[in-house]
């Protein structure tokens, strides 16, 4: 389904405009979903955050260094691709995968925070203008609190007054991969839409789009690797490998070169393989099983 609804944001994405405001309310219903199965206690830092937010503030600048004798939009692409904070729907594919939902949800908060404090001496250090700590801290927590911290809110309170609702989400997660499957389809449209409204570079485009891909395999297995050490290799590759691209794409066309958001806009189509075939060999190994336990029983 989801190579599907990549393949139709890529065809349709002309007419994606007309219901690109959907998006926001879909990854709204989708969190909620999967906030339900998470309780309150389970959302605490741990060393993972730690590690995670090491190598995205330190990979971002040792990135941005290396690629800066390339090209400054090259080098503040790439650097952005991993910089950029955790995905909102980074816990429903960490669910998916039978990861922590509340491992990933919690650095997702810290990324974010993060991001927001460190962004602006960051840009200005890159040479960007505008880049004030008060109205990136608001840009960020504008983009990512109605579609973090509100879905959450609402599933604790969900709990608390309506408890049969909350249940009833809870054990009806497969909700959240519909939801997202559709989201997918007006995210992956937007990007393309943007990327061929500015085509006039195509070498730099091609190269910027290379560089988030290399920048996002690596960062999947890095988080995997760090993820193991902290017993939880899914979480560990979905909180460093699943970027917020839209807020990644909003911070370089406003602070840094626009033609360097192309990188986070390819990052969608990178991250959204490495999540379908995640999902699929994931699903066809519990499959494969259930028919051995099948198997086992009817030996019995």
């Amino acid at each position: 389904m989801l190579p599907i609804a990549m393949l139709g944001g890529l065809l349709f994405h002309d007419f994606i405009n007309a219901i690109a405001f959907l998006a926001s309310y879909l990854i709204f219903v989708m969190l909620l979903v999967t906030f339900c199965k998470v309780k309150p206690s389970e959302f605490r830092v741990t060393g993972l955050s730690w590690g995670l937010l090491a190598v995205q503030i330190v990979g971002g600048v040792a990135v941005y260094l290396a690629l800066l004798p390339l090209g400054p939009e090259l080098a503040q692409g790439v650097f952005i691709c991993v910089f950029c904070p955790t995905a909102t729907a980074a816990p429903v594919v960490t669910g998916m995968l039978g990861g922590s939902i509340s491992r990933v949800a919690t650095y997702s908060i810290v990324s974010n925070l993060t991001v927001a404090a460190l962004a602006p001496p960051l840009f200005s250090w890159m040479g960007a203008s505008g880049a004030d700590y008060l109205v990136m801290l608001r840009g960020v927590c504008s983009a990512v609190a109605p579609l973090l911290i509100a879905p959450l809110a609402c599933a604790i309170v969900l709990g608390k007054v309506a408890p049969k609702v909350h249940h009833a989400m809870a054990t009806h997660q497969g909700l959240s991969f519909y939801i997202w499957a559709v989201s997918l389809f007006i995210v992956v449209g937007r990007a393309v839409s943007y990327m061929i409204a500015h085509h006039e570079r195509v070498g730099l485009m091609i190269a910027l789009a290379v560089g988030a891909g290399v920048v996002c395999v690596l960062q999947f297995w890095i988080g995997r690797k760090i993820g193991t050490r902290y017993g939880d290799k899914i979480a560990g590759a979905q909180g460093l490998g699943q970027k917020n691209t839209v807020l990644a794409i909003w911070m370089t066309l406003t602070y840094l070169s626009p033609v360097a958001s192309v990188a986070p806009a390819a990052y969608v189509a990178w991250q959204n393989t490495i999540n379908s075939a995640q999902l699929y060999f994931h699903q066809r190994r519990n499959l494969a099983r259930d028919k051995q336990q099948c198997v086992g029983s009817k030996q019995k």
